[in-house]
């Protein structure tokens, strides 16, 4: 370490001026002498001191700095700061992304002050542009954006370093041995920031876990988690205070409720499904009107408010879906028992009710609080049999019991009727701008041991329609009664915005490129054409790229108590009511719907702003984990085909290669430019391509190769092919 310290202090002293400025600067409102700014440096020598004495008083004389009383130099502040999000790219250098600036602002890696990514920032922009980019200077964190991070530990006889997986952490993490916490040479440790000192090179920490030995299924997936900050057990005396609940139906409680456990009742669900968190109920009416209710589990009657129970909730916001397991927002006595709506049990539930028309115009609705009983689970598969064959036989294939069987004649005309309101729902919704994002999922089968052993595609069938729109129907409603109340009540909305025009002109230039065109003449031509683009790409090797593409144009769904409606369902109001198992928004809907039923005042709308924002960023971190655990299963399947050769679509192009999607199984690797022998290849951003200096050969996104596994790192998940060529007509 001594000696590191002394490299850095002669590398300072060496850089001066830069060094100076940089501290004068960082901290504008404090005065420095010499000796401060030498201990700042972490130099003693006489030597040192006196340049630093001599350098001060040459940038007085240059006006860079002032001495305000003697022997004592502030900066001299013309620049105009800003602030800003850092996102910082895997070389280094990062853009600012700041509402007072229309493009991002470019920080080159020399610049970057000790940001991290994602860190709230403080900084300056230059006069002049640099490849007619803005360009600027950080001068200070201003907040961190995380303190945790995983990585591998190097453990020396006197302190270790841990070396972090993520590729935006450009410093490894310096901890003292007394803070490693047990972990070994080599083991996947969870650290914790702790300082970072003004002479240090690298930032201090102290490991909080160790995780494992890196590669190990349990260790990898549990890093997944806690590089996200998403926990995956529940504390005990959270756990011991769900169980003590009182799960059981009383009548008394029963008499506080509509109850409608003799009305026909399902689910339909997805095979694999734990928590039943909807079910769907059906009459027809004396008038000819249908009854359909959207029943959901009832989670804030066992959820309180206040309780640690709702503070457990709260904190995670959501369950997190990752490919070998799910990580619940609630304690599995809830989450897969009191609220799950199983068949054949009487549940609470939180319904809408509504009496809909044959035209699946709705005529009167209704919501509160009820109890329901489920006559039947269905999977989507079994529901999809009904609706394909038009009957009430359940073919083998498809069974639950692997066995076929027949439903009642009622529920199987009830599912039938239900599809037929939900098809007219959803092309009303597409007529009114809605876009039709049908993304293919990728889904894996696991062993005993969670190895992956074969990659299949789930869908969106016509069953998965008819619960989507009737959620969709609850959703909208509970939003519109409240959104339409005068005066003004506070409420949750789920929000879309509309699509940001350079990201359209981006998409247009990239789909071009196979043959497709796009129209952005105003909304309906926009979504016309959207939608248009994602029927033609269906089936087809480009499919998965060109619906990735299009999602990213979107803007980003949010929760907020500002309602601005929903671009991409083409709704006025929207909410998320229907999935209070898994979503605490869902939770915070049911509460303020129910009060205001009561009539109560509206709440405070600051305190559920702040709600909505912690919702949104948890949910932001979900959808990372479970790409990553996607991504680190996709890997490890890889890991079992290396001799294999495959053939790809070009999903992207950079100056450093170009990344492929395997066509059979959608995993994502790089080729790196380097591997490319038979040329020399530069990046053509133009053609979205790279193209060889001699022979002209192109290699351009959207085109068909072959290629080979050259190495699987599980760690850092990464994937990287050799090239065998293009793929011959």
């Amino acid at each position: 370490m001594t000696r590191k310290k002394k490299k850095k202090s002669s590398n300072k002293i060496s850089n001066l001026t830069n060094t100076i400025l940089s501290i004068l600067k960082k901290e504008r409102n404090q005065s420095f002498n010499y000796k401060q700014i030498a201990a700042k440096l972490g130099v003693n020598d006489a030597s040192s001191r006196n340049q630093i004495i001599k350098k001060l008083h040459a940038l007085a004389a240059q006006k860079e700095i002032e001495e305000v009383e003697r022997g004592k130099f502030k900066a001299i502040i013309t620049a105009e700061y800003h602030t800003g999000i850092l996102d910082l790219s895997h070389k280094g250098s990062g853009y600012i992304i700041s509402d007072n600036f229309e493009d991002d602002v470019f920080i080159a890696s020399n610049n970057i002050n000790r940001a991290l990514n994602g860190d709230e920032v403080e900084f300056y922009v230059y006069k002049r542009r640099k490849r007619g980019k803005i360009e600027g200077e950080i001068t200070q964190v201003l907040k961190r954006a995380k303190s945790d991070y995983v990585g591998v530990i190097q453990v020396h006889s006197n302190y270790a370093f841990v070396i972090p997986d993520s590729n935006k952490m450009y410093k490894d993490i310096f901890v003292p041995i007394n803070k490693i916490n047990k972990a070994e040479d080599g083991d996947k440790v969870l650290v914790s920031l702790e300082d970072w000192p003004e002479n240090a090179d690298s930032p201090y920490g102290k490991v909080l876990q160790v995780l494992g030995k890196p590669g190990e299924h349990n260790t990898e997936i549990h890093a997944i988690l806690a590089e996200y900050g998403l926990p995956y057990e529940f504390p005990h005396e959270v756990e011991e205070f769900a169980n003590k609940l009182d799960t059981s139906i009383t009548k008394e409680e029963i008499a506080k409720r509509r109850d409608m456990r003799d009305v026909l009742t399902f689910t339909i669900d997805p095979k694999d499904a734990k928590d039943f968190d909807d079910a769907l109920s059906f009459q027809v009416l004396n008038n000819g009107l249908f009854e359909i209710g959207i029943h959901i589990a009832d989670v804030s009657h066992y959820v309180q408010e206040g309780t640690i129970l709702d503070d457990e909730a709260y904190e995670r916001a959501t369950s997190v879906y990752l490919v070998d397991r799910v990580v619940p927002m609630l304690p599995e006595v809830l989450s897969n028992n009191a609220c799950s709506l199983r068949p054949h049990e009487e549940k609470y539930t939180f319904s809408a009710v509504f009496q809909i028309n044959e035209k699946a115009e709705v005529k009167n609705q209704w919501f509160g609080r009820t109890v329901t009983y489920s006559d039947a689970r269905f999977a989507y598969e079994e529901a999809q049999a009904i609706i394909e064959s038009g009957s009430n036989n359940i073919p083998k294939e498809v069974s639950l019991t692997g066995k076929a069987y027949e439903t009642t004649p009622e529920i199987s005309q009830a599912v039938l009727k239900l599809d037929e309101l939900a098809k007219i729902m959803r092309r009303k919704r597409m007529r009114d701008g809605a876009i039709s994002f049908d993304k293919v999922e990728v889904k894996f089968n696991l062993d005993e041991h969670a190895n992956p052993i074969g990659v299949f595609f789930k869908t969106s069938k016509d069953a998965n329609h008819l619960i989507e729109e009737f959620m969709l129907l609850a959703n909208k409603k509970v939003a519109e009664f409240v959104g339409k109340q005068s005066p003004k009540k506070t409420f949750i909305y789920r929000v879309h915005d509309e699509p940001d025009v350079s990201k359209l002109a981006n998409l247009q230039g990239i789909v071009s490129k196979f043959g497709y065109k796009l129209n952005f003449k105003d909304r309906k031509t926009t979504t016309a054409s959207l939608n248009n683009l994602l029927q033609e790409v269906v089936g087809k090797k480009e499919q998965n790229l060109v619906d990735t593409l299009t999602i990213r144009t979107m803007s980003k769904a949010e929760y907020t108590t500002h309602n601005i409606g929903h671009y991409g369902l083409a709704f006025d109001y929207y909410s998320h009511f229907t999935s209070p198992i898994r979503r605490y928004p869902d939770v915070i809907a049911h509460r303020l719907l129910q009060l205001y039923l009561d009539g109560g005042k509206s709440v405070n709308e600051d305190a559920y702003e702040d709600k909505c924002n912690h919702s949104s960023n948890m949910e932001n971190l979900a959808t990372k984990a479970e790409r990553d655990s996607i991504k680190y299963m996709q890997i490890r399947f890889m890991e079992d085909h290396k001799n294999e050769e495959f053939v790809g679509v070009i999903s992207g192009v950079t100056d450093w290669g170009i990344y492929v999607e395997i066509i059979d199984n959608k995993c994502e690797g790089m080729v790196s430019v380097r591997d490319i022998k038979d040329d020399h290849y530069v990046f053509d951003e133009a053609q979205y391509a790279l193209v060889g200096k001699n022979t002209k050969n192109m290699y351009q996104l959207g085109d068909e190769v072959v290629v080979k596994v050259k190495n699987t790192d599980l760690v850092k998940k990464h994937l990287d092919f050799n090239l065998i060529g293009i793929k011959a007509e």
